[in-house]
């Protein structure tokens, strides 16, 4: 019988979820590892609403977080914060969710742990970033690659490309997502909307997920279908509201984390457009997926590795357009968000998912 474990998890704002994407997944893994006997420890900036020292059964550490003071440059020392502490713990399995602002710091992570990090995306290629951010960030993904002892990818496209790179071993684990338990026609009357005559955007509000894109295209649509696009508050963002402010069609919400209401919105929207072009397994995409929403999405290697032929591909504003004009027959509809449903509960099944990093861990530790 294996020993039960103490494991790490850094590179979130903390938990519960109240950001993104790698807070839902500490948060759905950490819980599950400590159902199973694993004493987890989760790190969190100090500033975060949930204040109590654990959260189902998982450890939280609350480290200091300047980032509301001097901006991005506060999540170096956040991560560096985590880091000191991790180091002064008996952790036998650290895992280390991104590495931009955390890799910096891999020369002095804990020589007692091993240490696995879940790349994300290239986060090198993402426009957002200036050509010299880029560079760092290309050394930074090889300081995670060559510091750590196994990489997670999270999509068979990432997993190709750090084979190509890199000596570490590597592993394929996906990200999760759960079925709703049921789903709210009045949520969409909260938003001026009727059920089935709206499209959907839920993205952080970055250049990558062309948003604008998605803009552009449903202007010129045939049928006047309002838009509402949940993100967010970036600058690019900002400018991206203000240049489309006297368009009735585009509106934009601030971004909710309510689960119940957003999950209603997915399932009851005409169409999801999924726009992120410069990542792995997006979570948003999964929880459109397991709400049988009709997707549209960019058509890029990460996107078709999830949904296969199960959506609509575009890869410019025209044709995202002409897929708008063009309606799902029944049969489309069921056959492509019938494969989806199969997909999560297959594929991106969250025990499932424990299961595998769980393996991982004692893989790493056998290294």
């Amino acid at each position: 019988m294996k020993s039960k474990l103490r494991v790490g998890i850094i590179g979130t704002r903390g938990i519960p979820n109240r950001y993104g994407g790698f807070e839902g997944f500490a948060e759905q893994l950490s819980r599950r590892l400590a159902a199973l006997g694993h004493h987890v420890t989760v790190y969190c900036s100090h500033d975060q609403h949930y204040r109590d020292l654990t959260l189902n059964g998982v450890h939280l550490c609350f480290r200091y977080n300047p980032e509301f003071m001097i901006g991005t440059t506060g999540q170096f020392i956040y991560d560096l914060n985590c880091n000191l502490h991790a180091n002064r713990q008996a952790f036998d399995v650290i895992l280390h969710l991104g590495y931009t602002s955390d890799s910096v710091w891999s020369w002095m992570w804990s020589k007692t742990a091993r240490h696995l990090t879940n790349m994300d995306g290239m986060e090198w290629m993402r426009s957002k970033y200036a050509p010299a951010v880029q560079t760092f960030l290309k050394k930074a993904e090889k300081w995670a690659a060559r510091r750590s002892a196994m990489l997670i990818a999270d999509s068979p496209g990432i997993q190709e490309y750090l084979g190509s790179q890199y000596d570490t071993p590597i592993r394929f684990i996906s990200y999760g997502a759960e079925f709703p338990g049921s789903f709210n026609r009045e949520a969409a009357a909260e938003f001026q909307v009727r059920p089935y005559a709206y499209d959907l955007i839920i993205a952080r509000m970055e250049p990558e997920n062309n948003i604008e894109m998605a803009v552009e295209a449903a202007l010129k649509q045939m049928s006047p279908v309002p838009l509402l696009i949940f993100a967010n508050e970036t600058g690019y963002g900002a400018r991206l509201k203000k240049r489309y402010q006297h368009e009735p069609l585009i509106r934009f919400q601030k971004a909710n984390y309510q689960k119940e209401i957003m999950n209603s919105l997915r399932h009851f929207s005409r169409y999801y457009i999924h726009g992120h072009s410069a990542g792995g397994t997006n979570p948003s995409l999964l929880e459109a997926m397991a709400c049988e929403c009709r997707i549209l999405a960019h058509d890029n290697v990460f996107n078709n590795g999830v949904l296969e032929n199960n959506a609509g591909y575009y890869l410019d504003s025209r044709h995202l357009t002409d897929l708008l004009n063009n309606e799902w027959s029944i049969k489309k509809y069921q056959d492509q968000t019938g494969s989806n449903l199969d997909s999560i509960r297959n594929r991106h099944n969250w025990d499932f998912i424990t299961d595998e990093y769980e393996n991982a861990f004692y893989q790493a530790l056998e290294l």
